[in-house]
């Protein structure tokens, strides 16, 4: 998990939004969505913020990483439910960045 002075309180929803990201971007990817590297840079923003060690970007990465792996293993056309997927996503997504803002010191 890391140690200590490297966890944050809010480290869970920090990782589950960068899981979001990487099933994101697969997906509007897959469904022709014409994005480019939008996710990829949201995701970059999050770690130039939150990244402050070798182990945070890498966890991030990696949690990023496992959403955009996971999805591309379930989906390799879009359907509806690659799109239902995509809306929830957003929806959870912002919601997560919304309450992290909120908290944030």
């Amino acid at each position: 998990q890391g140690t200590p002075s490297d966890t944050r309180p809010y480290d869970d929803k920090l990782m589950r939004l960068s899981e979001i990201l990487g099933a994101v971007h697969y997906l509007r990817e897959l469904c022709g969505a014409n994005d480019g590297q939008l996710w990829r840079d949201r995701m970059k923003e999050l770690m130039d913020t939150e990244g402050s060690s070798a182990l945070r970007r890498a966890r991030l990465t990696r949690s990023f990483n496992n959403g955009y792996r996971s999805y591309s293993r379930t989906y390799n056309t879009c359907s509806a439910s690659a799109q239902t997927a995509v809306n929830r996503f957003l929806a959870e997504g912002a919601e997560i960045a919304s309450n992290l803002a909120k908290t944030a010191p």
